[in-house]
């Protein structure tokens, strides 16, 4: 199948969109938000349905807390600020308060990865999913564009017990999934097939991901395209078919690269069907300000560098 770029779109308006379709579904959601509201896609929401929606300012770990009593009353709370304040900060609360208790309460992280740009090192969230997997109950998701965040948000609301944790950026990217797609929550979208290698990729590197396969078919290189939506609970089976019949694997995220989805693959890999594997995102490094495209580029998070490194990974097979 090919996909074509829709229009560029920030994957938060896809957060906002999808939370105010599960308002609209769900009189129990409730919004909560920490002195951001716009920036993370919530004013839809809050114009909507203001009696439903809760400004607690710059307090993160309150937020958390508040969710988890709306929770225990039966309430369906939804908490969103930028993911370096919403995974990280508030990390305490959401272990003991949210994943201890096993209780549904949907977090919200935007502003995630490098693509920040301006914003700088503190606000680009890039630990975030690998602080957020290792938590016990926690569903972790990560969609590729605004139209799968819309769905997603209401997927996770309707269809998950416990706790979640999905992750969004700032900034307009390419939306290219279709409305009517089928969003399983633990189960990988293969977006392309090939035989010479895979590249799975989550997040805004999905997208990438899909022009390095293209250049690679311009050389004569098959190139699988996986779209790991779902980093918690990870889809093994469709990474261990991707490991048997194409032998090589790039992941790509935007993310660090220790302890994210890639590690994630890998410990996959490893246990079930070795193969070479090479990995894009963030080298234990922090980011820094400048524009999106000059720090995805600076930093190897984009085609060109999924194009090279298959190059690589198919000189270890």
């Amino acid at each position: 199948m090919i996909y074509k770029n829709k229009g560029d779109k920030p994957t938060k308006s896809g957060f906002g969109e999808g939370l105010l379709d599960a308002g609209i579904d769900n009189e129990n959601v409730i919004a909560l938000g920490a002195d951001i509201t716009s920036s993370v896609g919530m004013n839809l929401f809050a114009e909507r349905f203001p009696e439903r929606f809760i400004s607690l300012g710059i307090a993160e770990q309150n937020c958390v807390g508040v969710a988890t009593g709306l929770a225990l009353t039966g309430k369906m709370p939804v908490f969103s600020t930028y993911g370096v304040f919403a995974a990280l900060r508030a990390a305490d609360q959401i272990r003991i308060s949210v994943c201890y208790n096993n209780i549904h309460v949907l977090i919200g992280g935007a502003h995630a990865g490098i693509s920040v740009g301006p914003d700088g090192a503190t606000h680009q969230a890039l630990e975030d999913i690998a602080v957020m997997r290792v938590m016990p109950n926690m569903t972790v998701i990560s969609p590729c564009d605004a139209t799968q965040t819309r769905i997603a948000v209401w997927t996770a609301i309707k269809k998950v017990n416990g706790p979640v944790y999905l992750r969004f950026g700032r900034n307009a990217v390419p939306d290219f999934t279709g409305i009517d797609q089928k969003f399983i929550i633990g189960k990988a979208d293969v977006l392309q097939d090939g035989n010479d290698l895979s590249i799975i990729a989550t997040g805004h590197l999905v997208w990438k991901a899909l022009q390095a396969a293209e250049k690679l078919r311009s050389i004569g290189i098959g190139a699988r395209v996986i779209n790991l939506h779902t980093i918690k609970p990870i889809d093994k089976n469709e990474i261990i078919k991707a490991a048997k019949e194409t032998g090589a694997i790039i992941t790509a995220e935007e993310h660090q690269i220790a302890g994210g989805m890639g590690s994630a693959v890998a410990e996959v890999v490893s246990e079930n069907h070795p193969v070479p594997v090479e990995f894009i995102g963030m080298k234990d490094s922090f980011g820094e300000s400048g524009q999106a495209d000059e720090l995805m580029k600076k930093y190897r998070m984009t085609a060109d560098a999924i194009f090279d490194a298959a190059k690589n990974v198919l000189k270890r097979k």
